[in-house]
């Protein structure tokens, strides 16, 4: 068994490469790598305790059209209808206007969301506000739409639509009406011309009176 003297000097030969010639080659090769280990173990506890890298968040998906299902609870028939976005489809009493629709890439865990607005037409005519949230694909029931016949939750949402665009249907609605407005213009003032002509008196009753 060697003294503390001898054990003091072997450790202070690892840091003193005067001293290493004074211990066994057997010895110092130990201890060195006994020193490299514990190195080794360091620095592998230190990566450990490092934060992972988070991942890059893949960014949603924006889509112009939002796919809805819809129920008459009276007739217990379901329909499926595509909405553009920021235009309004109307399904029995409800209107409904998607303003956004969200969705994640393929390789991402499915969520697809949508802001929407859903108005009532009421007995009267009158259009009362009776939805404004989120509406989420995964989860229907999360923020359902509360109405005594009808329901309303997305389906999903989608790049293409067999419903024409509503900028199309613009178009051709716009284009009669103007052409209408431009037929009737010159019809009023012939008309409002015309009634002072007939109030005027006839030239003859003048003579007569003469």
């Amino acid at each position: 068994m060697s003294s503390p003297k001898q054990f003091q000097e072997k450790c202070a030969a690892v840091f003193r490469p005067e001293l290493r010639p004074r211990i066994p080659s057997h010895i110092s090769k130990a201890l060195i790598a006994a020193t490299s280990v514990l190195l080794a173990s360091t620095a592998v506890f230190a990566a450990a305790q490092a934060p992972a890298a988070a991942p890059a968040a893949s960014d949603r998906i924006t889509n112009p059209v939002a796919a809805f299902a819809g129920i008459d609870k009276i007739t217990g028939r379901i329909i499926t209808f595509d909405v553009y976005i920021d235009e309004t489809v109307q399904f029995g009493a409800l209107q409904v206007t998607p303003r956004v629709c969200y969705s994640r890439p393929d390789t991402e865990q499915p969520k697809t969301d949508s802001f929407v607005e859903v108005d009532e037409i009421t007995l009267d005519r009158k259009i009362r506000r009776i939805f404004t949230g989120w509406m989420f694909a995964e989860s229907p029931g999360l923020n359902a739409v509360e109405h005594a016949v009808y329901d309303v939750w997305l389906k999903g949402c989608k790049q293409k639509s067999d419903v024409p665009p509503p900028t199309a249907a613009k178009a051709d609605t716009g284009k009669p009406k103007t052409e209408a407005a431009k037929a009737r213009a010159p019809a009023q003032p012939a008309d409002a011309a015309s009634e002072p002509t007939d109030a005027a008196p006839a030239p003859d009753d003048t003579t007569d009176t003469n």
